[in-house]
């Protein structure tokens, strides 16, 4: 059960990162059975629109563990000016399909979904198979807060390991990209709070792969660096399922 949880949570690939690069098609991701979160619409902001979001788009893909061996070791820089409203305020719409980010999280994750009234965007109650924990979760709009959209490098993290080197439009890009949302209980986002991978693993150990790849994934995508406790977590946990590509969504 936990292994076949882990391989429909398999992503896609990609990323051009040098010689750990290697051709290939991207896997795709399977979120049916892992359901997610809610939220209001903000403005539209694409990565694609800033080339420290975009330089790593590519056809080619590249092996998670190879890749976290190329990102940047150094100590976290200090918590100073860090805000929430530095990443931008509410959600976004980074794919442009009228829906903001944590509404499109909600609808990737949950099932037996249920939209608000007539719109194609507002979801109102769903179940979320938390992929963090295994556990069913019941989710209604305006109910009591059991699901959070977790960055999954946390936005403090991004902060002091490079993002307050980041654009504007980059840091707005990293809060709403879909690569860095993943909808969880509630208890284990603030749990998480802003742990790296050295200080906080998803109890369900068969999606601690998945799970660190992912962060492997947006530190790359976002030129972020990791601390020396962090890459050492980071490359054993990878060094478990050591074919699994990084994902870029």
């Amino acid at each position: 059960m936990a292994l076949c949880l882990a391989a429909a949570l398999a992503l896609g690939v990609g990323g051009a990162y040098g010689a750990v690069l290697t051709a290939g098609r991207s896997l795709n991701q399977t979120t049916s059975a892992i359901p997610s979160a809610d939220a209001s619409v903000g403005g539209a902001v694409s990565a694609d629109s800033d080339p420290a979001a975009s330089s790593t788009t590519s056809s080619l893909t590249a092996l998670a563990l190879a890749l976290a061996r190329t990102l940047a070791i150094k100590g976290r820089a200090p918590k100073t000016g860090f805000t929430r409203s530095q990443f931008g305020t509410g959600w976004k719409d980074p794919d442009h399909n009228g829906c903001d980010a944590r509404n499109d999280a909600l609808r990737r994750s949950l099932t037996k979904v249920v939209m608000r009234g007539t719109s194609r965007c507002i979801v109102y109650s769903g179940t979320l198979v938390d992929p963090y924990s295994g556990a069913a979760i019941r989710f209604v709009r305006g109910g009591a807060r059991v699901i959070d959209i977790d960055h999954m490098v946390a936005l403090s993290n991004a902060w002091q390991t490079g993002a307050q080197q980041l654009s504007s439009a980059s840091r707005v890009a990293l809060a709403n990209d879909p690569l860095n949302l993943q909808p969880t209980s509630a208890h284990l986002n603030r749990q998480k709070g802003d742990g790296d991978a050295a200080t906080w693993l998803p109890p369900l150990k068969s999606y601690r792969c998945i799970y660190v790849a992912r962060q492997v994934a947006v530190k790359a995508k976002y030129h972020l660096w990791v601390t020396s406790a962090e890459r050492a977590a980071i490359v054993r946990i990878l060094s478990t399922c050591p074919t699994l590509r990084a994902p870029t969504r």
